[in-house]
C-alpha cells in the first residue's frame, strides 16, 4: 500500500477539482517544482491511485435528461450468474455505475438516457429478458443537488 505524504495530498486534492492543469499550474499551486510535480503525477498514475482523468459533462447540454437509479435482484447468486449480469450491465453505456450491494438487492445501477421511451428500450434488453433477473425496482430523479467525483484527501 502506498502512503501519502502532503506533497501526493496536495496533487491529489488539486487534480479532483480541475485535472486540465498544466504541470507548471499543479506545481504552482501545490508549491512543488514542475520536475517533482511530474515524477509524483507519473508515480501516482503508474500505482494505479489515479485511475483515468476524464471531462465530466453536462447531461442536459447531450440529451440525457433522465437519470434512473435502478436496484436489481437475482434469482441465483451464484459468483457466475453475478459476474454474468455485471458483464451485461457493463456493456451497456447508458449504465454509468453498477455496484454490487448486500444485504438488500444484488445490483444497484445509475442510469441516464434521454428520455422515458429510451429507458424503456433498455430495461427490455437489460431486465426483461434476463431470466435470472428476479426483481427490477427503480427511482427516477428529479432533481439532482449534487454531484461530486471528489474525495477530499487528509
Amino acid at each position: 500500500m502506498t502512503i501519502l505524504d502532503e506533497l501526493d495530498k496536495r496533487i491529489l486534492n488539486s487534480l479532483q477539482s480541475d485535472a486540465t492543469l498544466s504541470n507548471q499550474a499543479l506545481a504552482a499551486r501545490v508549491h512543488a517544482s514542475p520536475p517533482t510535480c511530474l515524477r509524483r503525477v507519473n508515480r501516482l498514475v503508474e500505482e494505479g491511485i489515479i485511475v483515468k482523468q476524464v471531462a465530466i459533462l453536462n447531461p442536459e447540454f447531450i440529451g440525457m435528461g433522465l437519470t434512473a437509479i435502478v436496484e436489481i435482484s437475482l434469482d441465483h447468486q451464484g459468483s457466475e450468474k453475478l459476474i454474468e449480469f455485471e458483464r451485461l450491465a457493463n456493456k451497456e453505456s447508458a449504465v454509468q455505475q453498477c455496484y454490487r450491494v448486500s444485504p438488500g438487492p444484488d445490483f444497484i445501477l445509475i442510469i441516464m438516457v434521454a428520455d422515458m421511451a429510451a429507458y424503456h428500450t433498455l430495461a427490455h434488453r437489460l431486465f426483461a429478458t434476463q431470466s435470472n433477473v428476479r426483481n427490477v425496482r427503480c427511482f427516477f430523479s428529479v432533481l439532482c443537488s449534487k454531484f461530486e467525483t471528489k474525495t477530499e484527501i487528509i
